[in-house]
């Protein structure tokens, strides 16, 4: 990560598009595992996280929330779905539409992502400029 406040909307994005890439990596490993017996799927709590560190205090701007962000490690988690029951008689718990429409939002999701990025690095290159 950088180190400067002109940085810190990127540092987020960045950990942001960071998760989806591994959210897919997950995604992709749950449909391969659609046929394994007793598999359960899983998944990638990063928003939680990032809304729990944002909304620490209620009295801060989100430009001092994202800001204070950079000494806190943003680590999303992978997390195993225990709670959705699986009417399988061999305990998986994956079902292949689910997982393909989770694996088609959180790719338009990193692509915003990346959009963002994208943009906030010409908004730099354009204040560089001038």
């Amino acid at each position: 990560m950088i180190n400067s406040n002109a940085f810190d909307y990127i540092n987020v994005l960045d950990k942001a598009a960071d998760a989806a890439w591994t959210r897919n990596e997950v995604i992709a490993n749950n449909i391969a595992n659609v046929d394994t017996p007793g598999y359960k799927r899983q998944d990638l709590n990063f928003e939680d996280e990032l809304e729990r560190a944002l909304g620490h205090s209620r009295y801060k701007t989100m430009d001092q929330k994202v800001g204070d962000l950079k000494d806190k490690h943003l680590k999303p988690r992978v997390i195993n779905d225990y709670s959705n029951f699986s009417y399988r008689p061999d305990k998986n718990n994956v079902d292949i539409d689910t997982e393909n429409v989770t694996l088609a939002a959180n790719q338009l999701k990193y692509q915003g992502l990346m959009s963002g990025l994208n943009n906030e690095f010409k908004n730099l290159q354009s204040v560089m400029k001038s």
